[in-house]
């Protein structure tokens, strides 16, 4: 009876043991076809790919542009992935001689701007909308007057003479508000969130810049007749003075549909 139950208990045991290979056999093939099916899946990189094949990692771009405001340079930083923040500065020099009234003036358009934006692409494209601000550096539009001596010209609707002695001269300009917010939308990116370094940006838009406002200044003696005849001096002439004003407003008047800049832009931008 002994006998027998210990041939049972070492039956037992083997039984045991043969169950114990065979589960770490199972699980040992297991985790070889595991690891066999995961290397099928994921391909070996091919020769030469590096993680640069991703989203671009430019942070900070610089371009040149030509605008309505005239030549351009501005730089853009990544703020988020759908979002930029952009400054630039703008200069445009024209000049040019006219006759009005018969008075001479030798005009001087010298736009000199700082521009600052918050590029926002609202689909993680191109396309984007650009709240800003404009404000621009001394007076855009200036111009200096001159009646030689003896000549007539017309101010305020009423003829005067420039005296030969002491001639008219005049300085005037027109400014706008220094600060001005504007928004315009675009295509192009400084800050490629692709791959690539090269952007072409095209922006449309306005500055909100307010009403033109100019001022008019002359200096020197009038007369009233040829000859030399009842000549004063400008500045203690109250008729001359409000004839003066009154050209300021009709030219002010006149400026009024200006208060609003277009802004059209074309630019070459790099990013690194």
């Amino acid at each position: 009876m002994s006998q027998l139950l210990r041939q049972s208990v070492v039956a037992s045991l083997f039984l045991a043991l043969a169950a114990f290979g065979y589960g770490q056999t199972q699980d040992s093939g297991a985790a070889v076809l595991s690891s066999s099916t995961t290397a099928a899946a994921v391909p070996a990189a091919p020769p030469g790919s590096t993680a640069s094949s991703g989203p671009s990692e430019a942070r900070v771009g610089i371009g040149v542009k030509g605008s309505l405001l005239g030549g351009g340079v501005e730089v853009a930083a990544r703020v988020t992935h759908r979002t930029n923040v952009r400054a630039g500065f703008d200069m445009f020099s024209y000049s040019r001689g006219f006759n009005k009234d018969s008075i001479a003036y030798d005009g001087q358009l010298a736009f000199k701007a700082v521009e600052g934006h918050f590029d926002i692409f609202p689909f993680a494209g191109k396309f984007h909308v650009s709240p800003g601000v404009l404000a621009y550096i001394g007076n855009p539009i200036t111009a200096n007057a001159a009646v030689p001596g003896g000549q007539s010209f017309s101010l305020g609707g009423t003829t005067y003479y420039s005296q030969i002695g002491t001639p008219v001269t005049g300085s005037g300009n027109i400014k706008f508000n220094q600060v001005s917010p504007m928004a315009t939308f675009g295509w192009g990116n400084l800050v490629p969130r692709k791959n690539g370094h090269f952007s072409v940006p095209v922006e449309l838009g306005a500055a909100f810049q307010g009403s033109p406002k100019a001022t008019l200044n002359l200096a020197g003696n009038v007369c009233t007749g040829p000859g030399g005849v009842g000549c004063s001096p400008v500045a203690g002439n109250a008729t001359v003075q409000s004839h003066i004003l009154s050209e300021q407003t009709k030219l002010n008047n006149s400026l009024s549909f200006f208060k609003i800049y277009p802004i059209i832009s074309v630019g070459f931008g790099y990013s690194f």
